[in-house]
């Protein structure tokens, strides 16, 4: 699944391309996602991209009618953009503005970018054309993402986004994890992936910030804070870790481990720096440690780790 440095990753690349220009056409290949499309889906047509924010895994696109479209990338999904000169060496011909128009899911044949896309163009599943001639696909395999279309003021009470926790990068600290932490009896592994705790902490950078930190996945949460409620030392390192994962991830590109890719098409490099995650059976990197990376199920989720340095 798409964690928080891989839509980051995304984000960067749509607003390089789209702030400040007109959406003109849209195709829809089916009806919906996770969800159903909104069914003003094709109002967007018209409206210019003010703004690409990220909240948590969502993008955000603000329009200039005051209106937000909002995007998940679920389990597999992505978008690829292809300027009007990739267009045109495609079709062969040259391309003009305004030439896709939103149509009946039955009546749209397969994206043809499929070469771009991967799939053969079977999972491109909406495509939005900008004003100069270049067009942003979305594909997405296992349709676990999501399209929601709402007015700005009332993002606050969206049911999506109104139960999120902080963002990591901003003041979120070890103080206010110790605080979500004090009662719970879960595991750390569990509690960290809990998005109204803080956002973005996907099971790839848990895995990797808790070896980072020494700390067994399987510890309590609770039992990383001090009895006075402040946070222990390791839970300190903890957060300071999360940061520090998040941070190597953005800037290697976000982790490509099956579906991944940033809107240009290029792979994200985490992966090369993975200590755990992943490496079952592999020594592991620590100096003068022997012993090999083990998985364990936490949650529905694989968990991995190192025996001996997080014991």
């Amino acid at each position: 699944m798409p964690e928080l440095p891989e839509v980051e990753t995304t984000r960067k690349g749509l607003a390089s391309a789209f702030v400040g220009k007109m959406i003109t056409g849209l195709i829809v290949r089916r009806d919906g996602l996770r969800y159903p499309f909104p069914q003003d889906f094709d109002s967007i047509i018209g409206t210019k991209v003010t703004e690409i924010r990220r909240r948590a895994k969502y993008l955000l696109i603000d329009l200039d009618d005051g209106r937000v479209l909002l995007s998940h990338l679920g389990m597999s999904g992505r978008y690829s953009l292809i300027n009007g000169q990739d267009i045109a060496g495609f079709s062969g011909q040259e391309v003009e503005t305004g030439t896709y128009t939103s149509g009946k899911y039955a009546d749209v044949e397969a994206s043809k970018y499929g070469s771009r896309t991967g799939f053969s163009g079977k999972h491109d599943h909406f495509e939005l054309q900008f004003e100069d001639g270049s067009i942003a696909i979305y594909t997405d395999p296992r349709r676990f993402g999501i399209v929601k279309l709402f007015n700005s003021e009332e993002e606050e009470i969206q049911p999506l986004l109104e139960i999120l926790g902080p963002e990591p990068f901003e003041d979120w600290n070890a103080k206010l994890l110790a605080r979500k932490f004090s009662r719970k009896t879960t595991s750390v592994k569990v509690a960290i992936l809990d998005q109204r705790v803080v956002v973005g902490v996907g099971n790839i950078y848990a895995c990797e910030a808790l070896f980072a930190a020494k700390i067994n996945p399987t510890t309590r949460a609770c039992d990383l804070v001090n009895k006075s409620g402040a946070p222990s030392k390791k839970l300190e390192s903890f957060v300071d870790e999360i940061k520090s994962v998040l941070e190597r991830a953005l800037a290697a590109g976000g982790s490509t481990l099956n579906d991944f890719a940033a809107v240009d098409g290029t792979l994200g490099y985490f992966p090369h720096q993975f200590n755990v995650y992943g490496r079952e059976g592999h020594p592991c990197k620590a100096q003068n440690c022997d012993r090999l990376i083990e998985r364990i199920q936490q949650g529905g989720r694989s968990t991995f780790l190192c025996p001996k340095c997080q014991s």
